[in-house]
């Protein structure tokens, strides 16, 4: 069997792209490669303690960066690009969150006028002992700490969108984007239409640990060391983008007011189930209604991100994508093990 090729790749602070669409590619690679890579946090490395307020050391519209695009050589529009997390691991011992004026579910927004004023602008450092498997909380105001466990996920994973649209990174939707869902750990494949020639696919955003719908804005961001592992399914992309762990199928939806995007995880995944069951969609929809899930992935980005999960075990044998999920979690266990 031909082993995989395995790309590496560090990016200068010049190739980190701040979109999804609009850049040419980093590099090209072959479905079946394994990708080592880095990623830079939300903030560009810039807010390092308390006193550096993003509002002072950070430059907007430079936030989020994103290590790509790379190509999948033979994607074409209409495509599925499958990406299997082997590993994501803090590349830092500290992690950054803050509160922004403006931006956060519980304040004031650009788009939730109110007269009084947002909340302040706030920064904690977390630290972060990958060993131990922890980061700790520290309050700012009083004696408190606690250490919480280690779940790294990356909250923006995409592809170009459609049409030539270029969108900012920190926007999710049909294409992926700032999806900021704690599903995106090792272990996950996540499953995205193609849109546009080599997919184009980008991945930043690294969170140390995130509690679902990443609620006051920003998760305890940090670099990671990331590894992946890519593929490409001819045809059958999905609308939105899904994803697949041991256990659960997971489809996402993107959109303001938050019930569109519950509607639209939930009918992706109620279409999902039936087309894997070939069951009538009504059957399909109260399956799902009776044994479904349906946390939030995040109620603070340009769009709200939900998510919609479906044990696996109710399929019995069925497998999604002709079991794609399990090849690529055996390639990825051969590639730890030879490492």
């Amino acid at each position: 069997m031909n082993q995989p090729d395995v790309i590496s790749l560090t990016p200068t602070p010049d190739d980190y792209a701040y979109t999804f669409g609009g850049r040419p590619p980093l590099v090209t690679v072959r479905p079946g490669s394994i990708i080592e890579l880095t990623t830079e946090d939300c903030f560009g490395g810039a807010v390092r303690g308390v006193a550096d307020l993003p509002s002072e050391v950070c430059v907007f519209p430079y936030l989020n960066p994103v290590t790509g695009p790379v190509a999948i050589a033979g994607a074409e529009p209409g495509d599925t690009l499958a990406v299997h997390f082997v590993e994501i691991t803090p590349a830092r011992d500290w992690g950054i969150s803050s509160t922004f004026p403006h931006f956060g579910a519980l304040t004031a927004t650009h788009t939730t006028a109110m007269l009084h004023a947002p909340l302040e602008e706030r920064v904690w450092r977390y630290d972060i002992d990958v060993a131990a498997g922890t980061c700790r909380f520290r309050a700012r105001e009083g004696d408190f700490s606690v250490e919480l466990p280690l779940d790294p996920m990356h909250g923006t994973v995409g592809v170009a969108p459609a049409a030539g649209e270029t969108l900012m990174s920190i926007t999710p939707g049909a294409h992926g984007g700032n999806l900021d869902t704690p599903e995106m750990r090792a272990g996950t494949t996540a499953y995205f239409g193609v849109s546009a020639p080599g997919a184009l696919l980008g991945i930043g955003d690294g969170h140390a640990r995130q509690g679902e719908g990443e609620v006051c804005g920003t998760a305890v961001e940090t670099a990671m060391r990331t590894t992946v592992v890519v593929d490409l399914i001819k045809g059958g992309a999905p609308a939105w983008p899904r994803l697949e762990s041991d256990r659960f199928l997971i489809s996402t939806g993107s959109a303001r007011p938050l019930e569109d995007a519950f509607r639209i995880s939930q009918h992706d995944l109620v279409t999902w189930t039936g087309d894997l069951l070939g069951l009538d969609r009504l059957d399909a929809y109260q399956l799902v209604s009776q044994a479904g899930l349906a946390p939030a992935a995040n109620v603070c980005d340009t769009n709200y991100t939900m998510v919609a999960k479906l044990p696996k075990e109710l399929l019995g044998r069925v497998r999604a994508y002709d079991g794609l999920h399990d090849r690529l979690r055996a390639t990825a266990a051969a590639y730890l093990r030879h490492r």
